[in-house]
């Protein structure tokens, strides 16, 4: 068999990822947030892009001309001309029926002579409005106080010798954001050349500072230095505070047989726990809560339908500087390199915009899919919310179902009803007995099993098994495990413990 080599064309077709490509992958999936940030390192790599601001540019890189508000110009003349001051003051009173001069007569009473000219004394201090320079009144707005500052301050005040305040001062750099001494004394001996009795000296003095609680070691000690300082530390409190991993599984039968009290003190003892704040340090966060902005805003319409647009604050408002490549281009002296970067920051914004349009043609797509699918949980509540997959809406809308997953990560939908995750409306179908071939969403059976707790009585607690048997009457067949499943998921502890706390309550509302 003679062997030799041949040269032929071979033509096939393969998807090939370009980055581009992913990055466009990437964009459907990018929060507000996110999209801002990658957006903004993205103007500042490309010369020709920019992001539209309130006042927009016209087309030729000029700005728009000025324009003056008639209106505005007869309320000055009207208003503040020495000419019509007078008169305006006078019709004025005879319209409204009053008499500026009988309220308002203090004004033209003659100044004392001790006063001092408010208005010519702030125009001739350096920086203020009627000078050169620009007052900022952010500048004279109180800070908020850090914990480390509010600690050094307590420690100035607590120790009287200064090498048990710098121990002190130390001690503060080992606490994490909840306030807890996060360190072993032995090796902060070891590596300072201190003794660990002394160190353990100062972080006991240490635990009495405010706010209370700070520098515990442990959740245990957190609440028994908060008890300490409120006067609740007794005896049968220390083996509750000792036994917190009971407390959270709700065993009250070994509690109380540890404490030493019954069902009634052991759940006062337990409210006190409650009253109790596991973070310390937690009003001391500098770092903000986060926002969370909609990405698709829903209203009703007068003629009953829905209405489905995106929210413009979300909207990225990224322009092409068409202009300043004209202008660029008509220079002289241009390199090929100088051409080529150009080239190749003209196709990166065209890409962006075209990619970011796309993004928002999709996410309003998606969004208008499941609006109209869960037209009745729109119009009657959390109950009619039907069973919807990421297939469902792909096949709906013609897309793939990984262009919906993405779509719907991180999003936000707002809706007469509330704001939700557009992943909220994804649930698990479970089918019904009413003979329609109809089928209930797992979301919807979890809110008739919250509502159902909800109504008890302390007389009449629903196990698990009368929740399977009342849901059998609406049509609802589950098994008991899969009732005990959507119960701990709500963190809804069981009907021992709920009838137990029930009573207890009673109790106290009546004494």
């Amino acid at each position: 068999m003679a062997l030799g080599a041949n040269l032929f064309l071979r033509q096939n077709q393969s998807l090939v990822m370009t980055p581009q490509l992913m990055q466009s992958i990437q964009l459907l999936q990018m929060p507000h947030a996110e999209l801002n940030q990658f957006i903004a390192q993205e103007v500042e790599k490309n010369p020709l892009l920019e992001v539209a601001g309130d006042e927009a540019a016209s087309d030729d890189g000029t700005d728009a001309p000025e324009t003056t508000d008639s209106a505005s110009q007869d309320m000055s003349s009207d208003w503040f001309t020495d000419e019509r001051q007078s008169d305006s003051a006078a019709h004025l009173g005879d319209s409204l029926d009053s008499n500026f001069e009988s309220v308002y007569g203090d004004d033209n009473a003659p100044a004392r002579p001790d006063a001092p000219e408010l208005l010519s004394q702030w125009k001739s201090m350096p920086g203020s409005g009627g000078g050169d320079d620009h007052v900022d009144l952010d500048e004279f707005v109180a800070g908020k106080p850090c914990l480390r500052d509010h600690l050094t301050t307590q420690i100035a005040l607590t120790f009287k010798r200064p090498d048990e305040q710098a121990i002190a001062r130390h001690l503060v750099d080992y606490l994490d954001e909840a306030g807890y001494f996060r360190a072993d004394t032995a090796e902060i001996a070891e590596r300072t050349g201190l003794t660990t009795e002394r160190l353990d000296a100062v972080l006991e003095r240490l635990k009495t500072l405010d706010p209370p609680g700070i520098f515990a070691q442990s959740l245990s000690d957190c609440m028994r230095q908060q008890l300490l300082q409120t006067g609740d530390f007794t005896p049968a409190m220390a083996v509750l505070v000792d036994h917190l991993e009971l407390v959270a599984r709700r065993d009250f039968t070994r509690l109380k047989k540890l404490c030493g009290a019954d069902e009634e003190e052991l759940l006062k003892m337990m409210q006190s726990l409650r009253r109790l704040n596991p973070k310390p340090a937690g009003a001391f966060n500098s770092h903000p809560p986060e926002s969370v902005f909609p990405d698709v805003i829903v209203s009703a319409r007068k003629d009953g339908e829905w209405q489905v647009e995106l929210n413009p604050d979300t909207l990225p408002r990224v322009l092409v500087n068409r202009s300043y490549l004209t202008q660029i281009k008509a220079s002289h002296g241009m390199s090929d390199a100088d051409q080529t970067f150009l080239n190749t920051c003209l196709q990166t914004a065209n890409w962006l915009t075209r990619s970011l349009d796309q993004r928002a043609r999709t996410i309003l797509k998606v969004g208008s899919e499941i609006v109209r699918q869960q037209d009745a949980f729109l119009k009657h509540g959390v109950d009619h919310l039907r069973p919807m997959n990421l297939k469902t809406v792909a096949d709906a809308i013609k897309m793939h179902e990984s262009t919906v997953s993405r779509v719907t990560s991180n999003k936000f939908i707002l809706t007469p009803r509330g704001l939700f995750e557009l992943r909220y409306f994804f649930s698990v179908s479970i089918a019904s007995d009413q003979g329609d071939g109809s089928a209930l969403s797992a979301e919807s059976i979890r809110h008739k099993i919250r509502r159902m707790i909800a109504s008890e009585t302390p007389e009449k607690v629903l196990s698990d098994d009368d929740i399977v048997a009342e849901l059998k009457q609406e049509g609802i067949t589950l098994a008991r495990r899969t009732v005990a499943k959507y119960r701990e998921a709500m963190n809804i502890p069981s009907s021992v413990q709920r009838r137990r706390e029930k009573r207890a309550h009673a109790k106290a509302v009546g004494a």
